[in-house]
C-alpha cells in the first residue's frame, strides 16, 4: 500500500464528517503544516488541518465537531491531528491575533485538547501560533474543499509576521532543559524551527524545519560556522532516530537567531 493512502483516506473521511456536521457553514478545508510543506514523516509528523465556516460557530455545532473528528471516532493515522476552524473573515484579514473558533489537538501520541476560542488558551501556551499557521498556509496550503489557499488565507505583515517570529523564538527559549551537557530530547525541534525562522525572515519563504536547517547551512553569513553546522546536521539526524543535541549549544543558537530578527526583511 502507499504510505501516503491511509493519510489521504483519512482527511478524505474528515471532510466528510465536518461537511456533516457543518453543512452549508463549511467554506473551505485545508491541509498545512508538514504535509502541505512536502515533508510529512508517517509515524513522526502531526496532521495539521484548517477549516473555514461563515459565520460564528454555534457551541453546540463546536462540541458535535469534536466529538465526531476526535481520534476515539475517527482514528488518525498520524501522530495526532492539530484542527483550528476559523471564520472566512478571519483567515483574510491578515490578523495577527489568534482568531479562531475551534482548536482540537487529539491522536494515540498527543495529548486530548480542546479549546473553543483563544479565551480557553492560556497565554503561556502562545497565542503566536495561528498567525504564524496561517502565514503558512497562504504559502503552502493544499486545498481540500474550497477556493486555492492563496485566496483565502491572506498572509502577514511584515511588522507582525516578524512579532510573531520573534514570540516563537521566545516561547522555545522559555521550555525547560535537561542540566549539563547532554543530549535534550526536543531541542532539534527548537534548532531547526530557529532556521526556519531564519529563512523565512532572511529569504521570505517558509520551508519545512529540515529544508530549513539544509537552507542555512548553504549560507556563508555570519550566523553559519563551524559548531552551528555540526549542530543543525545532528538536530536533523535526530529526527531520524540519532541523539538530539545538548541543551546549551541549543539555546545558544536561539539566541543569535532571535537577535538576528532586527536584520533582513520578513
Amino acid at each position: 500500500m502507499n504510505p501516503d493512502e491511509p493519510l489521504r483516506r483519512y482527511l478524505s473521511d474528515l471532510v466528510a464528517v465536518a461537511g456533516e456536521v457543518l453543512g452549508d457553514e463549511l467554506s473551505g478545508a485545508y491541509v498545512a503544516g508538514s504535509v502541505g510543506l512536502g515533508a510529512y514523516q508517517p509515524g513522526r509528523s502531526d496532521v495539521d488541518v484548517a477549516l473555514l465556516c461563515a459565520g460564528p460557530l454555534d457551541r453546540a455545532v463546536a462540541g458535535e465537531l469534536v466529538a465526531r473528528l476526535r481520534h476515539e471516532a475517527l482514528p488518525c493515522p498520524a501522530r495526532g491531528l492539530e484542527l483550528v476552524v476559523y471564520r472566512r473573515e478571519v483567515a483574510r484579514s491578515g490578523t495577527p491575533e489568534p482568531g479562531f473558533e475551534v482548536e482540537l489537538n487529539t491522536g494515540v501520541r498527543m495529548d486530548f485538547r480542546v479549546s473553543y476560542g483563544p479565551a480557553d488558551r492560556p497565554p503561556t501556551d502562545g497565542l503566536f501560533w495561528y498567525g504564524l499557521d496561517r502565514s503558512i498556509l497562504h504559502q503552502s496550503g493544499r486545498a481540500l474543499l474550497g477556493p486555492p489557499a492563496a485566496d483565502v488565507f491572506a498572509d502577514l505583515a511584515p511588522a507582525d509576521l516578524r512579532r510573531l517570529i520573534g514570540d516563537a523564538l521566545r516561547w522555545w527559549l522559555d521550555r525547560p532543559i535537561p542540566p549539563g551537557d547532554v543530549p535534550a530530547p526536543g531541542a532539534e525541534d527548537a534548532v531547526l524551527g530557529a532556521c526556519r525562522a531564519w529563512v523565512r525572515v532572511h529569504h521570505g519563504v517558509w520551508l519545512p524545519k529540515v529544508g530549513a536547517g539544509r537552507r542555512l547551512l548553504t549560507e556563508a553569513g555570519p550566523l553559519v560556522d563551524a559548531a552551528t553546522t555540526e549542530l543543525v546536521e545532528r538536530s536533523i539526524a535526530a529526527r531520524d532516530g540519532g541523539p538530539p543535541p545538548h541543551g546549551p549549544p541549543a539555546r545558544a543558537f536561539q539566541r543569535r537567531v532571535l537577535a538576528g530578527l532586527t536584520d533582513g526583511p520578513a
